[in-house]
């Protein structure tokens, strides 16, 4: 049994900390969080010990692994506690609100020999896993480009924000959204050259961004060309939608959490299983099952390759500390490229965007 601690219960914390303690190989041995009326309820309903001290449960309680769900920028300092007495880690992402402090961990991770992985459940999407196959088969030939896009709900009037909304404490809709579609991209093309174009704004937000658009440039393939495309105050869509679409000279690759779609000109070689034309793949065909469902296969899956590693059964390195401290490399070069304040007054486009969010307000659900 491994043993393993939680730190954080907010929305991320009790969702890993159901799928954990429904885990045949887990031995959850505690908990921690600052609202210290959710551990009386924790601790009442279910046993599991708990803290408030983040350094005393580690102490105490002696895990192997620590899944850290806590708000963003208390993530390098809680890791770096954890590593420095060496116990593995699972660290919500992002890594950390600057890259530096994440190289930092990524070394100080592998220096300690544990193991190491980020939640970038994207990863462990079976659709989004299957657009790697047909990448690393060249189903579609050399690409040329593509298109990631991500949108969602979160932040739908000026009032009111969490600390996912800070860019202090969250990062805002930067380090919350557009870092999936980002670390999806290194995953299937490795770290853009340069990006250009980028403006990162506000909608409703006063302290954070909510929407960010650039293009990235990569030497290989050669020519190849991103378009990230990422707005939170998109109340069209009732949770978080991500995207990628790819453009190749043997065809088309599009795919969501739901669907792959591919389009070849010519049959590929290596993959007997697609036909010349369209190909359709839906994630109940591609998802293999788990031994508990909570909010999608992914989100177990992940967790499931964490605990696996840190038992010895497999090895660690999806998802890991460094392709996460890569992403928060290219969210630098996008802040660094920001071209937002040499754009014309917002003023006008968020009165439009108010508006619109407005009259769809009957039509669409408005959770967040």
């Amino acid at each position: 049994m491994v043993r393993i601690a939680v730190a954080g219960l907010g929305k991320m914390g009790i969702s890993h900390l159901s799928i954990l303690k429904a885990h045949m190989d887990v031995d959850v041995v505690a908990v921690c969080d600052t609202a210290q009326y959710l551990l009386d309820i924790l601790n009442k309903n279910t046993g599991v010990n708990v803290h408030s001290d983040f350094s005393r449960m580690l102490d105490e309680a002696s895990p192997a692994a620590l899944v850290l769900a806590t708000p963003s920028a208390h993530h390098y300092e809680m890791a770096r506690t954890a590593l420095d007495r060496g116990i593995s880690v699972f660290c919500e992402k992002p890594l950390t609100l600057a890259p530096d402090q994440s190289a930092e961990l990524a070394a100080l991770a592998q220096s300690r020999d544990v193991v190491h992985q980020v939640g970038y459940h994207y990863r462990f999407t079976s659709t989004f896993r299957e657009v790697k196959r047909l990448i690393e088969a060249d189903a579609i030939g050399q690409i040329t480009h593509a298109l990631a896009e991500a949108y969602g709900p979160v932040v739908l009037r000026p009032k009111g924000s969490t600390w996912r909304s800070r860019r202090s404490t969250g990062g805002g809709c930067l380090y919350d959204y557009a870092a999936h579609p980002i670390n999806l991209l290194n995953w299937y093309f490795g770290m853009p050259a340069h990006v250009g174009g980028t403006s990162i704004g506000k909608v409703f937000s006063r302290d954070t961004d909510d929407e960010v658009y650039s293009t990235l440039y990569y030497d290989r393939p050669a020519g190849l060309t991103a378009q990230l495309s990422v707005n939170w105050c998109d109340e069209s869509q009732r949770k978080m939608t991500t995207k990628l679409t790819l453009w190749g000279t043997n065809g088309r690759i599009s795919a969501d959490r739901q669907e792959v779609q591919a389009y070849l000109r010519e049959p590929c070689g290596p993959l007997p299983d697609y036909q010349q034309g369209w190909n359709m793949r839906s994630t109940t065909h591609l998802a293999a099952p788990v031994w508990f469902y909570l909010r999608g296969e992914e989100y177990s899956a992940q967790l499931d390759h964490f605990v696996a590693a840190v038992a010895g059964r497999r090895p660690g390195g999806e998802s890991c500390f460094e392709s996460a401290s890569q992403t928060d490399r290219v969210i630098a070069m996008l802040l660094a490229d920001d071209s937002s304040d040499r754009r014309p007054d917002a003023t006008a486009a968020k009165g439009v965007s108010r508006f619109f969010a407005k009259a769809s307000a009957p039509f669409f659900s408005r959770q967040a």
